[in-house]
């Protein structure tokens, strides 16, 4: 079993609140976000939530030392009673630095705004019943936590 890293208890959950607009799209092929902005133009194929109530440099230390350590991360995001999963991971060059966007990747790139690598989906990979809410208006409901690897 020396290949195989044991897994330890996972930390709490952070929640994060957002709202959807009339212009989510969700079709992006590798990405999906969520911003601080209070608007979103019919370019942002990627952004799922606006008005968010945090951005990367808030998240805790915990989360953003077990990220660096190439942690799992989980994110679930809820709306109106509809939940989807995604699964990636973190990485040691993850700054945590931006005020503004958090950026969900399904490539291994990183920037200031990266919160999860590897992501299991992207945009156009979200529950559609999911983002029909989004697309109404509707609360985001983001619950980030990562499990670190021994």
């Amino acid at each position: 079993m020396g290949s195989v890293s044991r897994l330890r208890a996972a930390q709490p959950w952070i929640v994060v609140s957002a709202v959807g607009h009339s212009n989510v799209r969700a079709t992006h092929k590798s990405t999906f976000e969520v911003t601080r902005d209070d608007y979103l133009t019919p370019r942002g194929d990627c952004i799922i939530g606006i008005r968010a109530d945090k951005a990367p440099k808030d998240l805790p230390g915990w989360f953003k030392e077990e990220a660096r350590r190439g942690g799992i991360i989980v994110a679930v995001l809820c709306s109106e009673g509809i939940c989807d999963a995604i699964a990636g991971k973190g990485d040691p060059r993850m700054t945590f630095s931006d005020e503004r966007r958090m950026v969900f990747r399904r490539s291994d790139y990183v920037g200031p705004e990266t919160v999860m690598i590897r992501a299991s989906k992207a945009a156009r990979d979200i529950r559609r019943d999911l983002i029909e809410k989004l697309k109404s208006g509707a609360e985001l409901k983001v619950y980030l936590t990562v499990i670190p690897v021994e």
